[in-house]
């Protein structure tokens, strides 16, 4: 259909589209359970770090663990709601016209 000149365009995700697209789901899968791992230890190294350095008195590194165990714990935030995000905002896409 040609309105005002232009060509109307579609595009319709299909997840099996291509060859190899398994393999891509594979390693988007692995990439987030290896990003939730290491989100997870650096939680604990960073609650570690607080707790120690809390008992010992430095207020330094106390808020150096404490600002390590924020931050993995909002990577960790980020990468679990990184699928949603997505599709929600190709969702909101597909609604523009």
């Amino acid at each position: 259909m040609v309105t005002g000149g232009f060509a109307a365009v579609a595009a319709h995700p299909n997840p099996r589209g291509l060859p190899g697209s398994n393999v891509l789901q594979q390693l988007v899968n692995g990439a987030e359970a290896w990003a939730l791992a290491i989100a997870l230890l650096g939680a604990f190294v960073g609650a570690a770090l607080w707790a120690i350095a809390s008992h010992t008195h430095n207020h330094h590194y106390a808020a150096r663990g404490r600002m390590a165990a924020l931050i993995s714990g909002a990577s960790a935030l980020v990468v679990g709601a990184a699928p949603g995000l997505v599709n929600f905002f190709e969702h909101l896409g597909t609604t523009a016209k």
